[in-house]
């Protein structure tokens, strides 16, 4: 009889299996990439069947979805109000959060503050692979966390941390990091493609299984996006991307959330007693000043998920050192920045395609929303022409290519979060039609024009806004 091979060559690339070595990968075209993996003689599946419990003699079944509870998907509240914000209300049972980020931005610190408050009186289980015992508990205690309901496991066997699993049954697992992880199973080398996607197949049934919850911390690459397979996020239910200015301040963003939604953003500082909930995030984003503002300066009024915040525009126009213009931005996109310098030079005639810009937002946020295009357009109109804009005025809307203010969402709601910080003015777009946030929850925005409001100026287009702005 023929003898089974025991080992197989595994692409760290895409993780495609080949009986014998090659100098190139058939799957993703990668040259040395296949390194000797060895096989275990029980099989991938299994192994997996050993893990369920049921030895694969169990039957599948089916259940008409009438009859499910939807009471087994219940939250777990985490204790920390900007990480139940981003998550969608609280932890989910039987659901895999990953979370990404720079080295020594925070989430170790996170997930052991998180592990501290989380308020339910089952085990909590934290699992690291990167640190000793007493290194964390030394981190515990700079925290403050007497950790009664923690678990300790510093070990980065999937052997181990099963074996604990079914001695502790924790209802919330949380493993620093996943590239630590590793088992026999998928090979020798522990950080490759194969063990990072068994062990988290692993982790992920036995929490699916037993109504528990799952973290996983995951380094990031160079270019900050999560280091390992694709088919990792493809596997857990929350990706979270932990992000820093150049400040302290933390910005925990969801990319991906089948519970909830991805538009929500978390806004953190960290300090000595580690990461702590800005009470008024508005603060970090605004500059205050006495007299008048420096040209380039706007403040808009944008939306973050479900939270209105008020951020500092900074604009700086200087002629062009070489033929062609250039665009700085790295907290708004370049391309926003250009479409909206476009519009301006169309509809005013103001000259900057022979300029380069330069666009900051204080704080250092990223902001993706579609209602800072009037503000921003006010701030390189202003650093233009070397006039500031009035003080205390806050702005909003959109900005299409014909040079219309289009309407944004949740203006009302804009308004009130910047007369609630000092803000006289605002401006903004006319509301034609009601907003369908409004109209969802069986009010009606009133239409923003002047006769509404004496503090609230409503303009058609960029032309109105400028008009009303430097006149």
């Amino acid at each position: 009889m023929k003898k089974q091979k025991s080992v197989v060559f595994t692409c760290s690339s895409c993780g495609h299996e080949e009986p014998k070595w090659l100098g190139r990968c058939p799957e993703c075209g990668e040259w040395n990439t296949l390194t000797e993996t060895a096989l275990s003689g029980r099989g991938t599946v299994k192994a997996h069947a050993s893990v369920s419990g049921n030895g694969g003699s169990a039957l599948p079944q089916s259940w008409p979805l009438s009859a499910i509870d939807s009471q087994e998907g219940s939250r777990i509240p985490s204790g920390i109000g900007e990480l139940d914000r981003v998550l969608g209300g609280g932890i989910m049972k039987r659901s895999t959060i990953l979370v990404g980020g720079e080295p020594g931005i925070g989430k170790s610190t996170l997930l052991l503050q998180a592990a501290a408050a989380a308020e339910t009186r089952g085990r909590i289980l934290y699992v690291s692979g990167e640190e000793s015992p007493g290194q964390v508990k030394m981190r515990a205690d700079r925290l403050g966390i007497k950790g009664d309901r923690i678990e300790l496991c510093c070990s980065g066997r999937l052997e181990d941390i099963m074996t604990i699993l079914e001695a502790v049954k924790p209802v919330i697992i949380m493993v620093d990091s996943i590239q630590t992880v590793h088992t026999d199973e998928a090979g020798i080398m522990p950080g490759t493609v194969n063990q990072m996607k068994y062990c988290s197949y692993e982790l992920i049934s036995w929490v699916k299984e037993h109504d528990a919850a799952l973290f996983l911390v995951a380094h990031v690459t160079k270019d900050g996006v999560i280091a390992g397979p694709k088919t990792l996020e493809h596997m857990v239910d929350t990706v979270l991307y932990f992000e820093q200015n150049d400040g302290d301040s933390r910005f925990l963003r969801g990319a991906k959330n089948r519970f909830g939604s991805v538009d929500e953003i978390g806004i953190f500082t960290m300090d000595e007693r580690g990461l702590t909930m800005e009470a008024d995030p508005s603060l970090l984003f605004l500059v205050r000043r006495d007299g008048a503002l420096p040209p380039g300066i706007a403040t808009a009024a944008v939306l973050e998920g479900s939270r209105a915040l008020l951020v500092e525009i900074q604009a700086l126009t200087i002629p062009a050192k070489g033929a062609m213009s250039r665009v700085f931005s790295d907290c708004i996109d370049s391309a926003r920045v250009s479409r909206i310098a476009a519009t301006l030079e169309k509809h005013l005639n103001l000259r900057l395609s022979d300029h380069d810009l330069y666009v900051n937002v204080a704080g250092g946020i990223r902001i993706a929303e579609v209602g800072v295009e009037l503000a921003l357009a006010c701030a390189l109109y202003s650093a233009r022409i070397g006039r500031s804009l009035p003080v205390r005025t806050a702005i909003a809307g959109e900005v299409s290519l014909a040079g219309e203010v289009r309407s944004v969402k949740r203006l009302p709601g804009r308004i009130k979060t910047s007369r609630s910080l000092g803000f006289e003015t605002f401006l903004g777009p006319r509301a034609d039609t009601p907003d369908p946030h409004e109209r969802r929850s069986g009010t009606h925005a009133a239409t923003p024009d002047t006769s509404r409001a004496e503090a609230s100026i409503a303009v058609r287009d960029i032309n109105s806004a400028i008009k009303f702005l430097f006149s």
